[in-house]
């Protein structure tokens, strides 16, 4: 629903004066309106990206290939000088999840929502200027001081914004068609060091086990009713969180001790399935960079 308020309100900002009123609001609920929709619409509490990449049918692409391309393309969005790359960066990738990934659009939606709801704040920020006076298409007085959008502020949101969305959507795709243990053994072959892999594969298993914890306590609470009023609210969520607290250094130390026990030494291994590279995953991925690197040359 956050999402779906943000984005409402970043699109009348970023468009207000560009399109007609009624065109504008229309498509401004049209687009508050799905993502809410979307978002209501869940399979299970939380998506593991871990989950999603084992299930997707893109996880047999030559991880070495996808890391790569995916590198240049965010390179390329990111130094775009024109909005049109990142936007077809976004709809291309999104494309390519549902069709060839066969990931619904509210598990896209509820991946990207987080991040997306980032990038509208700080697009919200970027549209609006201090005046002193009245001024730009659009403006609120605020004690006597101006918050203004002028036409400047929105081209720029708009190419930022752009590139933001373009370079988030491919990693995004990275992060949902390839398995942890393949990202790893990309970047072991890239020579990356053994303690920076260590570091983020636990850090990033430790990140959805606390999802999990949270999520069993939240439900046990919701079904005592641990949320039947303000008051009752607060003291579950004090308890949720200092339990959680207790629960993950437990958990840590007892996984911790097992990594001992099996003889830990640095450097977690795991099995590396050799995905050869095919032809056809070339074509594909040449055509994307094609057309991505053609569309940042144009100076629109």
């Amino acid at each position: 629903m956050i999402t779906a308020v943000l984005a409402f309100l970043f699109t009348w900002c970023l468009f207000y004066g560009r399109i007609p009123q009624l065109y504008l609001f229309i498509l401004c609920a049209g687009l508050g309106l799905s993502l809410a929709y979307a978002g209501r619409h869940k399979h299970s509490g939380f998506l593991s990206i871990d989950v999603l990449a084992q299930s997707s049918r893109l996880k047999t692409i030559n991880p070495g290939l996808k890391f790569g391309v995916i590198i240049a393309l965010i390179i390329i969005s990111v130094a775009s000088p024109n909005m049109y790359t990142g936007i077809f960066l976004m709809i291309a990738m999104i494309s390519i999840m549902i069709f060839a990934g066969r990931f619904w659009p509210n598990q896209i939606v509820q991946i990207m929502a987080l991040p997306a709801s980032f990038l509208m704040i700080g697009g919200l920020a970027l549209l609006f200027e201090s005046t002193s006076g009245a001024s730009g298409v659009l403006y609120v007085n605020i004690f006597g001081q101006y918050l203004s959008v002028s036409a400047e502020t929105q081209a720029k949101t708009a190419l930022i914004i752009a590139r933001s969305f373009g370079a988030f959507s491919c990693l995004c795709f990275l992060g949902i068609t390839t398995p942890m243990p393949d990202i790893i053994s990309v970047l072991r072959k890239i020579r990356c060091p053994e303690l920076v892999i260590d570091l983020m594969y636990l850090i990033y298993r430790y990140t959805f086990i606390l999802l999990s914890l949270h999520h069993g306590m939240h439900t046990a609470a919701k079904s005592r009713l641990g949320f039947g009023n303000y008051r009752a609210s607060l003291r579950a969520t004090g308890l949720i969180y200092s339990n959680l607290f207790v629960r993950s250094y437990q958990f840590a130390s007892r996984n911790f001790d097992a990594m001992e026990s099996r003889c830990y030494d640095a450097g977690i291994q795991f099995l590396e399935h050799q995905n050869s590279v095919k032809p056809a995953h070339i074509c594909v991925f040449a055509v994307l960079l094609f057309i991505t690197l053609l569309l940042s040359l144009q100076t629109w």
